[in-house]
């Protein structure tokens, strides 16, 4: 690895990253389009496609640990390898929870589903996803930044779903397992929401160096061990 630029290292663990945001995006769509259409059969591509992430984000983080071990960079390529490796992160949580959201497909029915507009929500997070993922691919800050306007409309939703249900469980003929799977699916989407958000901050923070982003020690001891 040391015998070639750094900077070819780093355009290739970008490029992957890139297309694996590309995937964990589709499948949450797919994830959604399926709760919609309450299609059972369709959600085991949900799981497959997530084997397949769960794969790619252990590979790429394998390897931006080989980098950081041989190379160690400095300055904006520290930064850039980092936000990868927690971008990368980001990603793989949010692929586990579109395989929870198809996993509570049985509980749902169609009267359910209806009720609560759960395609509106989703498709209002796929599309913080997707500016998240743009924001990392072209190094936009200010595309990035645009994530965090539809954070409080994704919270507002998550709060008219959670009323709404709990008030539902007060009637004498709630079916109570039902209501608690829509609270757990409003839940989910309103977590890959800020996952989306914690990927938009990491890309301000690699463009502009603003220091914006969530605490997460486990890599700021990864930094601090590299450069003592």
């Amino acid at each position: 690895m040391a015998e070639r630029p750094v900077h070819e290292h780093i355009r290739e663990l970008s490029d992957s990253l890139v297309a694996l945001s590309g995937t964990v995006l589709r499948n949450f769509l797919l994830a959604i389009d399926v709760l919609q259409s309450l299609d059972t059969d369709r959600a085991r591509e949900v799981k497959d496609a997530d084997r397949q992430i769960d794969d790619a984000e252990i590979l790429l983080e394998s390897q931006c640990l080989s980098f950081l071990a041989l190379q160690q960079p400095v300055a904006k390529d520290l930064r850039t390898i980092v936000a990868i490796m927690k971008i990368n992160d980001y990603l793989e949580r949010i692929g586990d929870l579109s395989v929870h959201v198809v996993e509570r497909l049985p509980e749902i029915g169609s009267g359910l589903q209806r009720a609560y507009d759960f395609g509106s929500m989703g498709m209002k997070v796929g599309e913080m996803l997707k500016k998240a993922v743009d924001a990392f691919a072209f190094r936009d800050d200010g595309l990035a930044r645009q994530i965090d306007m539809f954070e409080a409309e994704i919270d507002l939703m998550h709060r008219v779903i959670f009323k709404k249900a709990m008030a539902s469980m007060k009637e004498p003929a709630a079916d109570i397992d039902q209501l608690i799977a829509v609270l757990s699916l409003s839940r989910y989407l309103e977590r890959i929401a800020d996952h989306a958000v914690k990927i938009a901050r990491e890309v301000v923070y690699l463009v502009t160096g603003e220091s914006a982003r969530q605490k997460d020690n486990s890599y700021e001891k990864l930094i601090d061990s590299l450069r003592n």
